[in-house]
């Protein structure tokens, strides 16, 4: 039988295929190592740490009284506050470097186009000051903003960047329900009760879900008996019922802070950075705010002295920000929503309220010092710093 045989063409590919085959491989290029984080970016960065004098020589702040954007109750230079110490936040995680400042305009290029929301009550709004103040710095045509229910916010047209804030001091919806019969209250003494809506968000926020490309939520510091007492209580809902057996205040919040963090996770896309705000706390010193409570300090806290002032099994009246913080921190399990804790760096920060300096003439006789928000300049302008570099980060790393 005559040998086949195959035309040449057809056997040089696979002569070919085999000599390559045979050929020593060239050595794969080895990954390259992932780049460290920038100092302030990792979520530990704020939890761990110290505070540093400012490096020499130390900058002059980033924005002065003057700023528009600035609450009249939280400017203390103005308000006749002595300035506070240049300080900043060191990091344990970054060899000795301090948390750089915000590279104002550095931060707007880099969000162009983008909008950053905060969601929560006045505590958010403390940050919001800062950071509008700040990137006002590098853009001074930025104006005032207040669309989309925002209770207030800047546009900042060189970049076209939104920074604003929805006021929603509960997260949830909740509505007043004053007592109809004048026998009742006589009897129990309640005026009418709040109804909170346990898995309604409120109306302040829910449509702006898939507005931003950042969100930041909080809350908490409304979640006690100053404001809403006995003669006024919480009465919680779900689905148009009321819940039974009542809740009370505290369990009232776990619910709430469970149902919104599920709800996050549903309606804010999962290219959104989606971060909660741990609480700020709060420094009173010998009594609440409606007791003589004062936070007239010139002196940063020592760590031992923490336990004394803010853990909650002493009873004290700054309890609040770590029992909160617990809650907060079960409610985010399982979500992609991260934690920026910055409870534990404004712990020392005794020195930092705006006091006695409210710049009004009668505001401590009537409301006591403030001893919960903070001077401005000042430690939000370290959380700001704080916040734009986990923000960039994200925007580098193309999720945004």
């Amino acid at each position: 039988m005559p040998r086949l045989r195959l035309p040449l063409l057809l056997l040089l590919p696979v002569t070919l295929t085999t000599f390559l085959l045979l050929l020593p491989s060239s050595p794969r290029p080895a990954p390259s190592p992932p780049q460290p984080l920038p100092c302030g970016a990792a979520p530990s960065d704020a939890a761990a740490g110290r505070w540093v004098p400012t490096p020499e020589p130390a900058p002059p702040p980033l924005y002065s009284p003057s700023c528009p954007f600035h609450r009249n109750a939280w400017n203390c230079l103005r308000n006749g506050r002595p300035a506070l110490a240049p300080l900043s936040w060191a990091p344990n995680r970054c060899g000795g470097a301090v948390v750089p400042r915000i590279d104002a305009a550095g931060f707007l290029a880099a969000a162009r186009g983008r909008r950053v929301g905060l969601v929560g009550d006045s505590l958010s709004e403390n940050l919001l000051v800062a950071l509008l103040c700040a990137l006002r710095s590098a853009d001074d045509g930025a104006r005032k903003w207040k669309r989309r229910g925002a209770w207030r916010g800047g546009y900042f047209p060189r970049e076209d960047v939104v920074v604003a804030y929805h006021r929603a001091v509960l997260l949830a919806k909740y509505t007043w329900q004053p007592v109809e019969n004048s026998k009742e209250l006589q009897k129990d003494g309640i005026k009418g009760t709040y109804r909170v809506d346990v898995d309604i968000p409120a109306d302040e926020w829910v449509n702006i879900t898939k507005f931003y490309d950042v969100l930041i939520f909080n809350t908490g510091h409304w979640w006690g008996p100053d404001k809403f007492p006995k003669e006024t209580p919480l009465v919680f809902f779900r689905g148009g019922k009321p819940i039974e057996p009542p809740l009370g205040i505290y369990d009232g919040l776990k619910v709430v802070l469970k149902s919104m963090a599920s709800y996050i996770e549903r309606e804010v896309p999962r290219t959104t950075l989606k971060l909660w705000r741990a609480q700020s706390p709060r420094h009173f010193y010998g009594g609440d705010w409606n007791h003589n409570g004062s936070c007239v300090f010139d002196r940063l806290l020592e760590e031992h002295e923490f336990d004394s002032w803010f853990d909650p099994r002493n009873g004290g009246v700054n309890k609040e920000a770590r029992l909160v913080n617990y809650v907060i921190q079960e409610a985010l399990i399982g979500t992609d929503i991260q934690l920026l804790n910055l409870t534990y760096m404004s712990e020392f920060r005794a020195d930092a309220h705006p006091a006695i300096w409210l710049g009004k003439k009668d505001a401590v006789a009537v409301w006591g010092q403030d001893c919960m928000h903070w001077c401005l300049p000042g430690v939000p302008d370290t959380w700001v710093d704080i916040l734009a570099a986990q923000i960039l980060h994200y925007l580098n790393q193309g999720k945004g």
